[in-house]
């Protein structure tokens, strides 16, 4: 019953974050700040340990540099050094030259904090270490949250963020800029911008239709409580609404292609807690949408897209309620419309994960795999699509009261390595900053090996 009822709780609450234990204009998740190191193999399967097991590569402590050499399985190195203020909501990709380019949000809070701004950072392929940060984008007087970036096939970037119009993740609006030109110092050359209306596919009838589910399966529970029946009623009237409908749709993770020139961007509402697909075919010019990913069992948001070779879309989502298990749904249509939400069998407290397909047919997913907490960051393989996943190894693997990686953003790089930017705070060390982390599939694989 609570694994609808918390998501409920939290569309109303007046104080309800966006990152499950974080309070709001916070450093991320309550008190869980972030890990330091690699941590060391750990078998798929196995009940992660309270200590920081020790890993045969280096570890990533270490302060902004340590260029990856071609012939290490993995290491890892901080973009900046920890700042006071609030840095949350990481994205990553390479360049045609080599080179990295990331960013993240950066201010005294989040929602509630005006001078909310998106920072980057790049680091050059010859380079030992990041430069230092650079502005991407301020919607002045209005905060700036959860940047995405993305390179298309034509060589374009793009930067997808949230501009939140009221303090509320209800009033967001998404943004978009591309540039051609980024292979300078500083921040790319923006020369186009705009915003995305969303309007989703069929969503009063879906919405309706989970929601009044809803009252079905929790009939006991809501005769007998007098408040979960007012916000139920609450929700219905804002399923109708125009408005409700189509502001509050945040990005988190990067698109995919679905072919060569549709491009899929996951979206989310807190106001609904669920999930969205974007579309546009014609490079930003027009945007069309999915049905909502929705169920009585509300909860599934920040969606990781997938695509199987058969063609169709895996979402994996974060779960907003219980029972605290990374949430799933397919498409066999592209994207458009989706099939039931199941949970897999892989923890989440409420964080974010991301998943990739990588060069060798294989998967890759990075998740805070516990029930509570983000001490804990995994990098998971899967040689079935997803269907299994065999191999695991901690990239974070704190005491609980310790440290926290979270918010992971995932890219393979031409040369096969697989890279990684997270949310990292220790409690040790004042302040929060992002860590950049790389391996390989034999680094994961060798979780069985040792």
């Amino acid at each position: 019953m609570m694994s609808f009822l918390i998501p409920i709780v939290a569309c109303f609450s007046i104080s309800a974050p966006q990152y499950a234990a974080e309070p709001a204009g916070a450093e991320p998740a309550g008190a869980e700040p972030a890990g330091a190191e690699l941590a060391g193999a750990e078998p798929a399967g196995a009940e992660p340990a309270g200590a920081e097991p020790a890993g045969a590569e280096p570890a990533g402590a270490e302060p902004a540099g340590a260029e990856p050499a071609g012939a290490e399985l993995a290491g890892a190195e901080l973009i900046f050094e920890a700042v006071p203020k609030h840095n949350h909501g990481s994205s990553i990709v390479e360049t045609a030259a080599g080179d990295l380019i990331a960013c993240w949000f950066h201010g005294s809070g989040e929602r509630r904090s005006d001078d909310v701004v998106i920072q980057g950072a790049r680091k050059r392929k010859a380079d030992q270490k990041w430069c230092q940060p650079f502005l991407m984008a301020d919607s002045q007087d209005l905060p700036d949250c959860n940047p995405v970036l993305f390179i298309d096939p034509r060589g374009t970037l793009w930067l997808f963020w949230i501009a939140v119009q009221n303090n509320e993740w209800g009033g967001s609006l998404v943004k978009y800029r591309t540039a051609t030109d980024y292979a300078a110092d500083g921040p790319p050359q923006w020369n186009w911008q705009d915003v995305i209306h969303c309007r989703p596919l069929n969503f009063e009838a879906k919405a309706l239709a989970a929601i009044g589910e809803a009252e079905i399966q929790f009939a006991d529970l809501l005769a007998a409580n007098e408040r979960y029946k007012g916000m139920i009623a609450e929700l219905k009237e804002k399923a109708k609404d125009k408005l409700t409908t189509r502001l509050g749709w945040m990005t988190r993770l990067h698109p995919i292609m679905t072919s060569q020139n549709r491009i899929m961007l996951g979206l989310y509402t807190d106001v609904f807690s669920c999930s969205l697909a974007a579309f546009t075919e014609d490079w930003g010019k027009t945007w069309s949408f999915s049905e909502p990913i929705i169920t009585y069992n509300i909860g599934n948001i920040q969606p990781a897209f997938v695509k199987k070779t058969n063609g169709n879309i895996i979402a994996m989502m974060r779960d907003n309620g219980l029972p605290k298990r990374i949430r799933r749904a397919e498409s066999a249509d592209g994207g458009v419309t989706w099939g039931d939400i199941q949970n897999m069998e892989i923890p989440n407290p409420g964080s974010s994960v991301d998943a990739i397909a990588l060069s060798s047919g294989n998967w890759v997913l990075v998740c805070n795999d516990t029930t509570n907490g983000r001490h804990l960051l995994t990098a998971y393989l899967s040689d079935d699509e997803g269907a299994t996943w065999k191999w695991k190894r901690p990239l974070e693997n704190f005491q609980p009261d310790a440290g926290s990686g979270a918010y992971p953003c995932v890219i393979q790089a031409a040369d096969k390595t697989i890279h990684c930017t997270y949310s990292f705070v220790r409690k040790d060390v004042e302040g929060s900053c992002i860590k950049h982390a790389w391996f390989n599939e034999d680094w994961i694989k060798q979780a069985t090996a040792q």
